[in-house]
């Protein structure tokens, strides 16, 4: 069976949610004495030989764990102080990492044109020595960011070279789109776009992020204390207030800075890397019902292109540290339909489900109750006429650090395209006035490919309005080539 995963972290951002979700990694293995299947999918076990990681086969003590990461940024700020030099800088090598000094300055195309090529040779040779230590590959987990240069340059590029050299492995995404409420990149949305048409080539599946889903779940989190001086606020604060707070005997982190952004975006990246973790828990964990990335992509994607999931997390819990009662194990699986625990905003009673994804990570947790929640969901969501069972589920026994359970939702929707049509609106203000193209021309992205991105976003969005029509008219066994609209996958 596939077994390990290779993490392409690309960017400031990329980076930052990287290290969150190592950091969280090694603190739920920290207990483990002997290095087992699981945790070569994501960790290297030997010992330094001068300057030779001399490593461990199956079944030996856990001695020196290195991450099996490509790690790669055109800035060198949070690779040389956070990277090599930090609390974690023990489970990367310097072999592992590539950097330079200007940065690609927000623009996509220095970063795909430019960066993509130059350093193509040596991001590849380190894939390549990072898969010959792999006994049996699974895929690849990207962590970038859209709204920059680097993360949505470089990264979709890296994207690209890594799916034409291993076709048979997965492609798994993981993209923060830039917030379009709070957005301080005025070309986001052209880095952005240019992105997304990589995105929807090259990805076998997207987990988008938004930061604005970020900002508002850390916002809800520094209202709470308003909220404990008056107890009869919002029913809003009141249901965040049950299941964002956990004791301080649980554990929970600190909030240093009340301003509700974070300094550097610590805890939008530490949510982002909750996420990332419970999604990889099945493949670390034994449970009863264990599924692998690739599980995951053939269940929830039943067209090759429509590859986008909203993921949704509960309880949200570790983010600050007050003293509340948790919420009960059925509310938490209605969380999933909630639009406030989603990391990516769509509206759940208006959207058209193709498929669902559920990983429970809890000790106790009996099937019979994952299958009664499962069962309440499914009388409260809307999913197309041919695959109304839709769901997969995987229970994972070791539950998050601090936290008795946890759920997390993948959901394929229509609703996604929501977010597009927003982004689309924003390319489209600027592109009309022809804004800001000579800087993206003179790296080599011609108008042609600015139409061509413009197009396949709104082909995009198309096909999921077209799904939601045919479905209302309950085609019987009509397969998408014989719809009437001219489908992207």
């Amino acid at each position: 069976m596939p077994r390990e995963i290779i993490t392409i972290q690309v960017g400031q951002c990329g980076n930052q949610i990287g290290l969150k979700f190592w950091e969280q990694a090694l603190r739920e293995h920290r207990n483990q004495l002997l290095y087992d299947d699981a945790l070569s999918s994501f960790f290297r076990n030997g010992e330094m030989d001068g300057e030779i990681f001399e490593e461990y086969p199956l079944g030996s003590e856990i001695n020196d764990l290195k991450a099996r990461a490509i790690v790669v940024d055109m800035e060198c700020g949070v690779i040389n102080n956070k990277i090599l030099n930090g609390e974690l800088s023990d489970i990367f090598e310097a072999r592992q990492v590539v950097s330079d000094q200007s940065g690609a300055g927000n623009n996509w195309a220095q970063g795909h044109f430019e960066y993509g090529p130059m350093y193509e040779e040596e991001i590849m040779d380190k894939v390549r020595c990072a898969t010959e230590k792999c006994d049996s590959l699974q895929g690849f987990v990207f962590l970038h960011s859209l709204g920059g240069g680097t993360g949505s340059g470089l990264g979709t590029y890296l994207l690209k070279s890594v799916g034409n050299e291993y076709v048979n492995n997965f492609k798994f995404s993981t993209c923060v789109f830039p917030s379009p409420e709070n957005d301080d990149v005025a070309v986001s949305p052209y880095n952005s776009m240019l992105a997304l048409n990589c995105l929807i080539e090259y990805s076998d599946c997207v987990l988008p992020i938004e930061n604005q889903s970020l900002f508002d779940i850390v916002k809800r989190i520094d209202d709470l204390d308003k909220y404990k001086k008056n107890p009869y606020g919002t029913s809003l604060n009141k249901k965040i207030a049950k299941d964002m707070a956990m004791a301080d005997s649980k554990g929970g982190a600190t909030i240093t800075d009340s301003k509700g952004m974070g300094h550097h975006f610590e805890r939008e990246n530490t949510i982002v890397a909750h996420v990332i973790n419970n999604l990889t828990s099945s493949m670390r964990f034994e449970g009863s019902l264990n599924v692998d990335m690739n599980e995951i992509t053939m269940n929830l994607v039943p067209y090759p292109k429509l590859h986008f999931l909203v993921s949704s997390l509960s309880p949200l819990y570790q983010l600050i540290n007050k003293k509340c009662d948790p919420r009960s194990l059925d509310q938490s699986f209605l969380d999933a339909l909630d639009p406030n625990y989603q990391l990516v905003k769509t509206d759940p009673m208006k959207s058209l489900y193709l498929a669902c994804g559920l990983i429970v990570r809890s000790k106790t947790i009996e099937i019979s109750q994952v299958n009664r929640g499962v069962e309440t969901l499914q009388d409260k969501i809307n999913m197309i006429y041919w695959n109304k069972e839709g769901f997969k589920v995987g229970i994972c026994k070791k539950p998050p650090i601090n936290q008795d359970y946890s759920i997390l939702s993948l959901c394929n929707s229509t609703g996604i395209r929501g977010v597009f049509k927003a982004l689309l609106s924003k390319f489209q203000k600027l592109y009309k006035h022809k804004a800001y193209l000579a800087n993206y021309e003179k790296f080599g992205a011609e108008r042609d490919l600015f139409d061509e991105c413009e197009e396949n976003c709104a082909q995009l969005i198309s096909n999921y309005a077209q799904l939601e029509m045919e479905n209302g008219k309950e085609v019987e066994e009509e397969s998408l080539e014989e719809m009437s609209f001219e489908p992207i996958v």
